[in-house]
């Protein structure tokens, strides 16, 4: 993530985005295991997340950077949709941040991430809007 986030920090330098999609995905092989970590991304219902997230770090190895880190976030943020409230709720019991989200403004936006109620139905516009009617989330 680190590299990932210099790249974008360097106006999308292309060698530093490359080596922060490496690194992501051998940091999570090595996490949870490459039998899982195969069978997270090549899920049936995940099919289209993860062909936007590899295509875009193929788009970045080909040289745009801004369009595939586009492509990248859509991915990733269908694929790992799911964790999001799990992290957040993980979150909340951290002493600092806990506080933190807890806030009255903070609290609203992580309430929202929570039911992903409002990330579904951007979602379902955007699959819309592109021709996919027949998503579940």
């Amino acid at each position: 993530m680190f590299f990932l986030f210099l790249g974008m920090l360097m106006l999308f330098d292309k060698s530093l985005l490359a080596l922060g999609n490496i690194l992501f995905i051998t940091g999570l092989s090595c996490v949870i295991g490459l039998e899982r970590t195969f069978r997270f991304f090549f899920q049936r219902h995940k099919v289209k997340a993860s062909i936007a997230f590899f295509g875009g770090i193929i788009i970045v190895l080909a040289g745009w950077p801004l369009i595939g880190m586009l492509a990248e976030t859509y991915g990733f943020v269908l694929l790992f949709s799911g964790f999001f409230p799990v992290a957040i709720n993980f979150l909340r019991r951290v002493p600092i941040l806990g506080t933190v989200l807890n806030m009255p403004g903070l609290s609203m936006v992580s309430c929202n991430v929570n039911s992903m109620r409002n990330v579904t139905i951007s979602f379902q516009l955007l699959d819309r809007l592109a021709g996919d009617t027949n998503r579940t989330m």
